[in-house]
């Protein structure tokens, strides 16, 4: 069983806001795709004007869709991401302690968890590789 000596923070780990992968919920599907390429991350976070966080879409949410609507390709990327996002998406604040948020991304299977803050403002994201390599080196 992992032990660890030292209590570490999500907000230690997290892929900061400049480096965030973040689109307005009126963006193209296209467009969310990417940015998704271009960060090298499956995760886009939806934010509005004030960075509240508004949903998320994943690359497995977008193969999800590809099977299920019966629509022409390039009407599909011309939708709006918003159509296609998670609206109420797992979250974890930076003071969440790193363990805790690990447990919440197995538990759930996904790989990235959003932070926000106790407004809901996106600060990061917190992805699994990074956070489990810290766990390790503590």
């Amino acid at each position: 069983m992992f032990t660890q000596n030292k209590a570490i923070m999500v907000g230690d780990v997290m892929i900061g806001l400049n480096d965030t992968p973040k689109i307005a919920k009126l963006t193209l599907l296209k467009e969310a795709l990417e940015i998704m390429d271009e960060k090298k991350l499956g995760i886009v976070c939806i934010v509005d004007d004030d960075s509240q966080l508004e949903g998320i879409i994943t690359d497995g949410d977008i193969r999800r869709m590809l099977t299920k609507v019966q629509k022409p390709m390039a009407a599909l990327m011309s939708d709006d991401v918003i159509n296609h996002a998670i609206i109420n998406p797992t979250t974890v604040n930076m003071n969440t302690d790193l363990v805790e948020a690990v447990f919440i991304m197995g538990n759930k299977q996904i790989w990235d968890l959003p932070v926000v803050d106790d407004n809901n403002i996106l600060k990061g994201l917190l992805h699994l590789h990074p956070a489990i390599k810290s766990m390790m080196e503590a």
